[in-house]
């Protein structure tokens, strides 16, 4: 399974990475990852338009759009969107941060699984 990962680089500029997350066969019940420890989870719901200049998150966290769509942008300039299904695993704790905003016509909704 493939997800992003947004962390920050050795110029102390967040930068994004594509990362393969291992499945393992369970047989009848499907492929599952390792499991991994969460602090705690929570749903966010931002609406249209909504946009938030460099920032860094405050712990490590995994956030999953459950619908909507937003682009973020990182310090080298490149953007990526995110929407339906797309799990972000966001990292950048220092540096530059990154900048986010909620595109489209739709609330950006999203769940977020903090990590220990």
């Amino acid at each position: 399974m493939k997800i992003t990962r947004l962390y920050t680089g050795p110029d102390n500029h967040s930068c994004f990475e594509d990362i393969e997350i291992p499945l393992e066969s369970k047989g009848l019940l499907g492929s599952f990852t390792e499991p991994i420890g969460a602090k705690a989870v929570f749903f966010r719901e931002i609406p249209p338009g909504y946009e938030y200049s460099w920032h860094n998150v405050v712990c490590r966290e995994y956030v999953v759009t459950l619908e909507g769509e937003a682009e973020i942008e990182v310090g080298t300039g490149e953007k990526r969107r995110f929407c339906l299904g797309d799990v972000l695993l966001a990292e950048d704790l220092t540096g530059k941060g990154h900048h986010t905003r909620a595109i489209g016509t739709k609330p950006w909704r999203q769940i977020f699984v903090t990590l220990p």
